[in-house]
């Protein structure tokens, strides 16, 4: 026994010099306060102050870089909520035609999540890129549980719609359905204000 050492315990140095440098629990706060912030509004001229600065970041880079921030918050907390919709919105902008096609395949079988959605028919791609942005501007306000559930009813037409179609990729139709869901869920708290 007189060999035995106590193992040395790795310093805050160990800590700083892992890769990525930034710590997750961090990370994790400030996209929360950033979500709060962006959708409920800023309380002091600290908050305010924040709020512009981040503002400030999306115009110069771009929202990728805010709702990244987002991108491991649960699905029913506000962060993870504003990251289905980023999303959807970035998936939309890019692939409207897309959107636009599955959407329109999708609406027969979901008759009721169409009139919730609000797509003019027939939805084109300006149509469909409308609408997202419409639901995205919602998030700030009063009617934010609206929004959601709007993003929510369109992502499940959208969902409906690229099973329809038959891409070959059923587990992508099943991704863009669980996001529905996770919005839909979203909605619900948040009307019951537990959407933290």
């Amino acid at each position: 026994m007189s060999e035995f050492k106590k193992p040395s315990l790795p310093g805050a140095a160990l800590f700083e010099a892992q890769a990525g440098g930034e710590d997750p629990a961090e990370l994790a706060a400030a996209g929360h306060r950033i979500a709060t912030l962006m959708v409920r509004g800023p309380r002091t001229d600290d908050d305010q102050g924040l709020v512009d600065r981040v503002l400030h970041l999306a115009d110069e880079e771009g929202l990728g870089v805010i709702a990244a921030l987002w991108s491991h918050a649960p699905s029913d907390s506000l962060p993870g909520a504003l990251w289905r919709l980023y999303l959807l919105r970035t998936w939309v902008h890019r692939q409207p035609e897309v959107a636009a096609r599955e959407y329109a395949a999708g609406k027969a079988y979901a008759p009721v999540h169409e009139v919730l959605a609000g797509v003019v028919d027939p939805p084109g791609p300006e149509e469909v890129i409308a609408l997202v942005d419409t639901v995205v501007r919602g998030i700030v306000g009063a009617d934010l549980d609206v929004a959601l559930d709007r993003a929510a009813s369109f992502a499940h037409i959208c969902g409906v719609g690229r099973a329809q179609l038959d891409h070959g990729d059923p587990h992508s139709a099943a991704k863009l359905v669980d996001t529905a869901l996770n919005l839909r869920r979203a909605a619900e708290l948040e009307r019951s204000s537990q959407l933290q």
